[in-house]
């Protein structure tokens, strides 16, 4: 049966087929711990850095889009200009990867412009979750990914949020790949956390159920597939419209 024109190729079937148990690894090399006195000082530094209305909105570009990391209040759908997604946060052998089959995983790089997910954090309750947030998100010292504002663009005009962009000059920023060699890592890696194929389907799956065509993201999801298709010798049937 032909799928329809936004029906995905890669599917629940595929994902179930690469998963496995995994244990969770050591931390990544030249990474530490970060600790309650870093998530501290983390939250006193964006947040003195930010505007002083009392109200903290995050803006989700990959996993936090359907997994949050923290409560919140409202939800709404924006552009962020000057930025783009892009598979360049490597090589991930903790969460979503191995040693054997390291992981690459989605941060904000320069560039372009990405449509995301913003949710405001519940009023009297900002500290607390953002807590909830860098321990999720920066688990380990020094950051590659620190957190950063940004304006974006919305149907009721611009919104200052909290968002975490790739620091060029770390060693686990990774460039120049092509869609196929990525789609190579993301059809092979799993970890103590699931596996990229998985990331990759739940991020996709949820823009598109906001309404959020990622273009670039839709590719690899085609390709993604029909990696896993080949590595189990058949083509797993598309769900019917």
């Amino acid at each position: 049966m032909a799928r329809t024109a936004r029906e995905m190729r890669l599917t629940a079937e595929h994902v179930a087929l690469v998963a496995r148990d995994m244990p969770e690894e050591d931390l990544m090399e030249g990474a530490t711990p970060s600790t309650d006195a870093d998530y501290a000082r983390y939250i006193a530094e964006i947040l003195a850095a930010g505007p002083q209305t009392g109200e903290v909105w995050i803006f989700a570009y990959g996993s936090l889009i359907w997994k949050p990391a923290c409560a919140f209040d409202e939800i709404r759908t924006g552009l962020l200009r000057g930025w783009h997604r892009a598979f360049c946060l490597g090589w991930n052998t903790r969460f979503r990867g191995s040693p054997q089959n390291p992981g690459l995983m989605l941060a904000l790089d320069h560039g372009g412009a990405c449509k995301g997910v913003l949710y405001r954090l519940p009023p009297g309750t900002v500290e607390e979750n953002l807590n909830l947030l860098f321990r999720r998100e920066m688990s380990q010292k020094p950051s590659s990914f620190p957190p950063r504002w940004v304006n974006v663009a919305t149907e009721i005009g611009p919104i200052r949020a909290i968002t975490f962009c790739i620091d060029r000059k770390s060693k686990r920023y990774v460039s120049g790949l092509t869609d196929a060699e990525i789609a190579d890592v993301l059809a092979r890696a799993v970890g103590s956390r699931g596996s990229m194929a998985e990331y990759l389907y739940a991020t996709v799956k949820h823009l598109q159920d906001m309404g959020i065509h990622d273009r670039h993201l839709w590719d690899l999801q085609e390709l993604v597939a029909a990696r896993i298709d080949a590595a189990h010798g058949a083509a797993v049937a598309s769900p019917p419209p």
